[in-house]
Formats: structure tokens, C-alpha cells, sequence
């Protein structure tokens, strides 16, 4: 007697990834809400750009906006993953998610509201809480979903299910990018009503997580037994101390660390390039008006990020979707955990010899596709072998405090660059080279701790 056979969906299904009969379901529900989530923050996201470019303060550069707006968007994330952590421990999953997702919409509303010479003319350092906002909610609502991802599937499940669902969150980027273009070259849809457009795939995908919230059983046997003295803050920095008795989580941290600090100079010096090539196109095209410069520097900016965006988020689908689950399963966790450093490695030399915008902007669409696919699968498969006290314990620590140092480290590298060594941009660049050498040598020693994770927990089974 033959047993379950697959379904047509789920024939297609593994093009991408080894699905099971009665798998297919559940996962494009999976793919869908991802899809919708990331596709409602390319909506905003350029945005974000094209407003923190018109919002100065005086004595610094653009880029230092932006560096210290993202320090500043790190500390805030912290209290904020505390609060979000008591709540957590009061709602159900579905009740959180959806309330949460909701107060994110109402927020979407506001900002609509008080977008420049709108309903009202700039209102001062509105671009700088727009900026941290954003940059909030990304992190935020992402990474809200894919712990409840994690609380659907199994780890052995888990293992297989993700690259496909991965799928779902780079397609949604790159649609995302792509409405927008299409929307606003067209006339459908001013720029100013973009934020409004965005609340709607977010209330579809409340709607998506109630459905597969009441296929899937809760499984909370790790949250059940924690303590409730661990929530919030006090969780995370219980978390943090977790991660100095073990050379996984120590590696891990680092790696972390490194990725997030590399990436953030790299997303700072684009924009001081983008904000010089900006500043050159207006003198040579006789904008000398300080409220033309303005409008043309948020139009430069939002139109040069929505097509950046766009670009990063194809190349991301194409490696998630044709490469990342097959360099997973044939090359194992060393090739996906290394390849992002050895690509970073590659662009910022190219850019340190050529620091003109096209290449700048070609290498940085490398690294961060890379990232946003084949170095997302990694972080995800990097917790499957390890205790739960590892995941539920040090892995929040990791993916909040670490992170945030990163961005932290590379607000006091502009700080320095900038103040007291005066750095040119080749010269950061160059810095991002020695930083991403050691970057490597951290992924190589946890590429060894999680091997041994592996084998540990092989021989338990």
C-alpha cells in the first residue's frame, strides 16, 4: 500500500526544497505572509533614505546622520525587544503578532501624516525619527516572524522548510521594490501615499498568521520552563553572559559582531557617495535654490535607493531560490557560512581601488544579496544542532545585543573617520578590508564549534 503521495503544489514545491506530503499547504501560507511583510518594508524603505538626506543638523556631515541615527535606532531597539519580551510572556502568539503588527500600522499612519511639505512643511529632525522608526520596524516585524517560524516547524522540518520560505521573503523584497517603481513613474500612486499603500499587505499577513496559528499546535516546551524573572531586559542579559562560557556563542557573537559592523560602514559610505554624486549633479545642472537642493537631493536619494533596493532583492531571489538550499546541501554549512566574507572581502577591495558610485553601487548589491539569501539561510541552520538553552537564551542575546554593538562600532568609526583623522572614503573602504579579515577567521572558528555541536548531538540521538 503506497503511502501519502505529493500534491501538484507541493511537485513544484521541490524545485526549491525537499517537501514532504501535506507539507505544502502550511509552507505557501509560510511563503505568502513573508512575502507580504517584506513587500509592505520596500514600501517605506526608500523613503527612509530620501528623508534622512534632507534632514540636517548642524556641524555634521549627511553620513554622520545616518551613522548615529542607526546607533541611536540600536539602543532604542534594546528597550523595545525588553518591552516586546514581557508582552510575550502575558499574550499567545497569535494575539501578539497581531497586536504588535497593528500598533506598527497605526505608527505607518502617523508618519504619513507628518511627511515634508505635505499636510505640514519639514518639521525639524522628523527625518531622524523616521530613520529610526524604520529601521525599528524592519528588524522588528522580520524578526518577529521568523520566530514564530520557528515555533511552527521542527528542527528537522525547520532544516528543510526554511531556504523555501526564505524564497518568500526575497520575492517579496524585490516585488515590493518594483511596485513602488511602478507606481510612482506611473502616476497611480504619489509618493506621499506610499506609507498608506504599505499598511495592506501587513493587514493580509495578520490574517495569514491567525490561519496557520490554528493549523499549527503551540509548541513552548523551552519558554514553558524559563523563569519569569528572565524576561525582558534582564533575558537579554542573562543572554549576553551565556555567550562568554561558550566558544559557539562566543563565535557566533563575534561573527555577528563583524557581519553587522562590515555591512553598516558599507551602507554608510554609499550614502556619503550617493550624497557627493548627489551634491555634484546639482552644480552642474544649475540647482543652486536651497529648497530646489533640497527636493533634489530626497528625489535623487529615494529614486537611487528604490532602484538599489530593487536590484539587491532580484539577486537575492535568484541565490535564495536556485543556490542557497543546494550550496546547503552539496557544500554543507562551511560554504554558506563563508562565502558572504569572502564576497564582502572582493567588493571592498574593488571599491577601495574605485570608489565611484557605479562600482560602489554594483558591489554593494553583491554583498547585500548575498546576505539577505545565502548568508540568511546560514543564520538560521546555524542554531539547529545546539541545546535549546543556546537558542532560547543566547541566540536573542546575539541577534539584539551584538547586532547593535555593530552598529554602534561602525557609528564610532564615522566618528573618528571623520573628526579626528579625516578618513577619505578610499580610506574607509580600506578599513572595511583588514575588518572583514577578521571576520573570516571568526566564521572559520565557528564553522569548528558548530561541527562539534553536530557530532555532539549526533551521538545523543
Amino acid at each position: 500500500m503506497n503511502g501519502p503521495q505529493l500534491s501538484k503544489t507541493e511537485r513544484v514545491l521541490r524545485i526549491f526544497t525537499d517537501v514532504h506530503p501535506g507539507e505544502g499547504s502550511t509552507a505557501l501560507l509560510m511563503f505568502a505572509n513573508v512575502f507580504l511583510i517584506l513587500c509592505a518594508y520596500y514600501f517605506i524603505k526608500p523613503l527612509r533614505e530620501g528623508w534622512i538626506a534632507v534632514s540636517d543638523i548642524g556641524g555634521l556631515s549627511k553620513m554622520e546622520v545616518k551613522a548615529y541615527s542607526s546607533f541611536v535606532q540600536s539602543v532604542l531597539l534594546l528597550f523595545i525587544v525588553g518591552w516586546y519580551g514581557r508582552l510575550a510572556s502575558r499574550w499567545d502568539r497569535s494575539t501578539l503578532i497581531t497586536r504588535s503588527t497593528l500598533f506598527c500600522i497605526s505608527n505607518m499612519l502617523i508618519f504619513w501624516f507628518l511627511q515634508p511639505d505635505y499636510f505640514f512643511e519639514a518639521l525639524p529632525v522628523s527625518g531622524v525619527v523616521f530613520y529610526l522608526w524604520v529601521g525599528m520596524f524592519g528588524v522588528f516585524v522580520v524578526a518577529q516572524f521568523w520566530t514564530f517560524c520557528a515555533d511552527v516547524y521542527t528542527d528537522e522540518r525547520g532544516k528543510r522548510m526554511l531556504p523555501l520560505i526564505a524564497v518568500g521573503a526575497t520575492s517579496g523584497a524585490a516585488a515590493g521594490s518594483w511596485i513602488v517603481s511602478s507606481l510612482v513613474d506611473s502616476g497611480l500612486v504619489a509618493t506621499e501615499m506610499l506609507l498608506v499603500v504599505a499598511t495592506l499587505p501587513l493587514l493580509v499577513s495578520i490574517g495569514l498568521t491567525r490561519v496557520v496559528d490554528r493549523r499549527t499546535p503551540m509548541d513552548t516546551p523551552a519558554a514553558a520552563g524559563a523563569d519569569t524573572k528572565d524576561e525582558g531586559l534582564d533575558f537579554l542579559l542573562d543572554g549576553a553572559r551565556l555567550v562568554l562560557v561558550s566558544r559557539f556563542l562566543l563565535a557566533a557573537a563575534l561573527v555577528t559582531l563583524l557581519t553587522n559592523w562590515v555591512n553598516t560602514n558599507g551602507e554608510n559610505l554609499l550614502f556619503r557617495v550617493v550624497q557627493e554624486t548627489l551634491a555634484t549633479q546639482a552644480t552642474e545642472q544649475g540647482v543652486t535654490d536651497s529648497r530646489a537642493v533640497l527636493e533634489f537631493t530626497r528625489d535623487g536619494t529615494t529614486a537611487f535607493y528604490g532602484n538599489f533596493f530593487f536590484w539587491v532583492n532580484i539577486v537575492a531571489l535568484l541565490l535564495q531560490s536556485l543556490v542557497a538550499s543546494r550550496l546547503l546541501k552539496f557544500g554543507g554549512f562551511a560554504s554558506i557560512m563563508l562565502i558572504l566574507p569572502v564576497v564582502a572581502l572582493m567588493s571592498y577591495s574593488i571599491m577601495a581601488l574605485l570608489p565611484i558610485l557605479a562600482i560602489v553601487k554594483m558591489m554593494k548589491i553583491a554583498e547585500n544579496a548575498t546576505d539577505y539569501s545565502i548568508n540568511n539561510t546560514a543564520r538560521h541552520v546555524l542554531w539547529l544542532p545546539v541545546s535549546s538553552e543556546m537558542k532560547f537564551r543566547g541566540k536573542p542575546a546575539i541577534d539584539t545585543l551584538y547586532v547593535r554593538m555593530g552598529d554602534g562600532l561602525a557609528a564610532i568609526t564615522v566618528l573618528v573617520g571623520v573628526h579626528l583623522i579625516a578618513m577619505s572614503t578610499r580610506s574607509f573602504f580600506v578599513f572595511n578590508v583588514a575588518l572583514v579579515l577578521l571576520w573570516i577567521v571568526f566564521a572559520i572558528m565557528l564553522i569548528r564549534e558548530h561541527r562539534k555541536a553536530v557530532a555532539a548531538n549526533t551521538v545523543q540521538d
